[in-house]
């Protein structure tokens, strides 16, 4: 198949988060004694563009290997309806979503960038890999962004998508 004919079919979007939405760094900040707090950064443009991904009607999904309630927010304000956090198997979270959601694997495009991604990519219609991504990732894609995970690389792929489907919302004209 093309990757144009692998885009034309998808619905579902199921994203990583570190290495994905994030650049990958974990960072942990400590005050006077206090319980650790964990900090992560998301990239605004991807944040956009899964809202024109709802607007366009699709639905999207989190399977990450950790659990964060950073994560529940972002998806939360995203309005990421499926999360699954602390599932290290990510093809085992994949089938439960393919269950929640009755999408066919045909349907599915998983955006990755570590091994444990690499089995539930095999399983999906369009696999991609963030630029950055391990060997083994890259390997198991259909696809690979030009922007690292973290930078824009969720949203990229997100109007690849649409722009293949004709859903990509058109520009504005510019003011006289």
């Amino acid at each position: 198949m093309t990757l144009r004919e692998r885009c034309l079919a998808i619905d579902l979007l199921v994203l990583d988060v570190d290495g994905v939405l994030t650049e990958g760094g974990i960072i942990y900040g400590w005050s006077s004694g206090e319980a650790v707090e964990e900090i992560k950064a998301f990239h605004v443009r991807d944040g956009s563009g899964l809202k024109y991904w709802h607007l366009a009607g699709k639905q999207s999904a989190i399977v990450t290997g950790r659990s964060s309630p950073l994560v529940a927010l972002r998806a939360e304000e995203l309005g990421i309806r499926h999360v699954l956090q602390g599932e290290p198997e990510k093809l085992k979270g994949l089938q439960a979503l393919q269950h929640t959601t009755g999408c066919p694997p045909s349907s599915i495009c998983y955006i990755g960038d570590d091994l444990p991604d690499a089995t539930a990519m095999q399983a999906v219609g369009l696999a991609v890999a963030v630029a950055d991504a391990c060997a083994d990732t890259k390997a198991a894609a259909h696809f690979q962004t030009r922007a690292p995970g973290g930078k824009g690389a969720v949203r990229e792929v997100i109007e690849l998508v649409l722009r293949c489907q004709g859903l990509w919302p058109q520009r504005a004209t510019a003011h006289r």
